[in-house]
């Protein structure tokens, strides 16, 4: 009998609906590795983005930015302020003794020196000279950024409020101390949106060991869409994880089961009208292009022999924070909006002057290096950069002083970063903190503050970048912070 014709298209559609599903059992490989730059399903039930095709919202920047990107250099674990910027001569006389109460008043310490029965005042030994036409101090275990004190804009009286490592670092990174907000980078990508197809807005980098460990959440979009969350090139293998097509995925079958994939997932969008779906597809996308755009950024090849006097000869290999900045400058030549370096092992509370010379020996020349290779090539005009950890050192030593060693524990009362580059004041040093940099006395800033200076010099009212969850409008400074008009060039 032959069948209604409505019965036999039914049957095609059924067979059709089965081939892809076998096509797409056979790419599950396929689906796996893109799914690798996603993250998870999260986004917000109460307002779906309103972004434009580049990711950007409309009516941002709110007003001419300086800087069209950044570079966050964020060192993990607290670089000791008295030891590297901020100088405290009269320290020296005074070794060995108490720590005033006077000077303590009573504040809170940490679990690993809150039981201690003497706090010895421990002055930096390592020497301070004022470097450049500025006269910033800085001390000799940074000689690479002493030669660019001239081009840094020192903010001596930043201050948080956080004694822990990882409520510090969220803090910092997300504006709230519990975990589940969105990074600075994933504000950045959700408000400008990306200038470069081919590449995400927003990359991560990781190096050092020991320390604190660095959770994936830190530069996650917490509850604005995934496709604003950072994605972290590895140092081992290929730079995002199955960049790489499977055995026998030949790029003629990854375009065409995307092809299929992005037609199911319009169907599907035409069903349910979740966003989230065309965040997908526009992610599966990016995946691809960065198969031939990632490869091209990551070979060094064509780089002089004058880089790698310049960065130094780690920028040849592969995790370490002189390639990591290396590959900052190149994405930022590509025009990708938020870098951002995390560099491990500052947590120093014991022996930090052995501890503290291999960070710098691991930082110092990059670091520098990076500056002087933006300027050098006009990018850091456009360019912020940005250099610091979540909080400071304490005066008073923890554990044993002797003559040759000391540690110091977490400090959150007052701490030291640099910025550099488009729309900070260059050669300048902000604030000023007690004769045992243990209290501010001069200009405090609030880590709201720090994050509202910076969006400022994107072209970003941190007012004004909000996103509502829960009923509530949400923003990266919460509901302090003020622009720092001092630290504007």
């Amino acid at each position: 009998m032959t069948q209604p014709a409505d019965a036999s298209h039914d049957h095609q559609a059924a067979a059709d609906w089965l081939h892809r599903r076998q096509f797409l059992g056979r790419g599950a490989v396929g689906v796996a590795a893109l799914a690798s730059l996603l993250g998870s399903d999260r986004t917000s039930a109460d307002e779906p983005t309103a972004a434009d095709a580049s990711g950007g919202l409309p009516g941002l920047p709110h007003f001419a930015p300086r800087a069209k990107r950044m570079i966050y250099l964020f060192q993990s674990g607290a670089p000791s302020q008295l030891d590297l910027f901020d100088y405290k001569p009269q320290l020296a006389k005074l070794r060995a003794t108490e720590l005033p109460d006077s000077i303590r008043q009573g504040q809170r310490l940490t679990g690993m020196t809150a039981s201690q029965s003497s706090f010895p005042v421990a002055p930096s030994m390592f020497r301070f000279r004022q470097r450049g036409e500025s006269g910033a101090w800085v001390s000799d275990l940074l000689p690479h950024t002493a030669a660019v004190a001239d081009e840094l804009c020192f903010v001596k009286s930043l201050h948080t409020e956080a004694i822990n490592h990882d409520p510090a670092i969220t803090f910092i990174q997300t504006g709230a101390q519990l975990a589940g907000r969105p990074s600075i980078g994933a504000w950045l990508s959700y408000g400008l949106g990306s200038a470069n197809e081919n590449l995400p807005s927003f990359v991560v980098m990781v190096s050092g060991s020991g320390g604190q460990p660095l959770y994936d959440r830190l530069w996650g979009s917490g509850f604005l869409p995934t496709k604003f969350a950072g994605v972290k090139f590895r140092g081992v293998g290929d730079p995002v994880l199955f960049l790489s097509n499977p055995p026998g995925v030949s790029s003629q079958l990854r375009r065409r089961f995307l092809d299929d994939l992005s037609e199911l997932n319009q169907l599907k969008f035409a069903a349910t009208g979740d966003p989230e779906i065309n965040t997908r597809i526009a992610q599966y996308e990016m995946a691809c292009r960065m198969q031939s755009s990632v490869p091209e950024l990551t070979d060094f090849s064509d780089e002089p022999a004058a880089t790698f006097e310049q960065y130094g000869e780690e920028a040849r290999k592969p995790g370490t924070f002189a390639f990591n900045c290396l590959m900052a400058r190149r994405l930022c030549e590509r025009d990708v909006r938020f870098v951002q370096l995390f560099h491990r092992g500052w947590d120093q509370h014991t022996q930090l002057p052995e501890k503290i010379r291999v960070q710098c020996k691991d930082t110092d020349q990059a670091s520098a290096a990076l500056l002087q290779d933006l300027k050098q090539r006009g990018l850091l005009d456009d360019t912020l950069v940005v250099w610091g950890g979540e909080f400071g050192r304490t005066v008073y030593c923890q554990g044993n002083l002797t003559a040759t060693d000391y540690g110091r524990d977490h400090h959150p009362r007052c701490f030291t970063m640099w910025l550099a580059g488009a729309g900070v004041r260059a050669g300048y040093s902000h604030g000023a903190t007690d004769d045992f940099s243990y209290n501010i006395v001069q200009d405090p800033v609030h880590v709201h503050d720090l994050n509202a200076t910076v969006l400022h010099c994107l072209g970003i009212h941190h007012k004004q970048l909000t996103f509502k969850f829960q009923g509530r409008r949400y923003r990266l400074t919460d509901v302090h912070g003020e622009v720092v008009e001092k630290l504007l060039g």
